[in-house]
């Protein structure tokens, strides 16, 4: 067993680990987080995609897929799934409210990958063109909707988070930041 030290979702955990166990199963069996999905488990189709920072924590966080990465590979990392993406009143990150508004999704099983791989494609680009939208999404595969509303979902977001007019009026935020204003209709 192999002690491992990961904050996940704002959360400190401590835990042995087997030096086997991939984060996408540390996260699901031992700490409940089962919005990440076990899609492919061999990083072909990007459903257990997470937020994660290099060990010793700082520095930006970066998609990766969980079924990637071991466990002890994420010692003194900082982790975010898409359980944690939401703000403390449970309100909804700009990616997360457009997909809902978009209508991005119809099973849902590859949406909490595509959402993490969208907050981090809107943090390295915020104003994305619809190319660099299925370029950055390439890695996630969706077998029912055709992209169309997860692209348009995506470019909806970016909008928002960077307040232009005509996309709910949203104040600007950076894509770790939920929105919390209220927006009149």
């Amino acid at each position: 067993m192999a002690r491992i030290s990961v904050t996940v979702d704002g959360t400190r955990y401590v835990d042995d680990v087997e030096p086997r166990t991939l984060l996408v199963h540390y996260l699901r069996d031992h700490l409940g987080k089962v919005g990440t999905v076990v899609g492919c488990d061999t990083s072909n189709c990007g459903a257990c995609t997470v937020l994660m920072t290099t060990p010793g924590g700082g520095g930006t966080a970066v998609s990766v897929k969980s079924c990637a990465v071991l466990a002890v590979q994420g010692d003194e990392s900082e982790v975010q799934t898409i359980e944690g993406l939401a703000g403390p009143g449970g309100e909804l990150h700009p990616v997360q409210r457009a997909f809902h508004e978009q209508h991005a999704l119809q099973c849902g099983f590859c949406t909490p990958g595509m959402i993490m791989s969208a907050v981090d494609l809107l943090r390295e680009n915020p104003d994305p063109s619809e190319d660099e939208v299925r370029e950055g999404l390439s890695g996630n595969l969706c077998r029912c909707t055709g992209y169309q509303n997860i692209v348009r979902a995506v470019l909806a977001a970016g909008a928002a988070m960077r307040g232009t007019p005509g996309h709910n009026g949203a104040a600007s935020v950076s894509a770790d930041e939920p929105v919390t204003a209220e927006v009149a209709r």
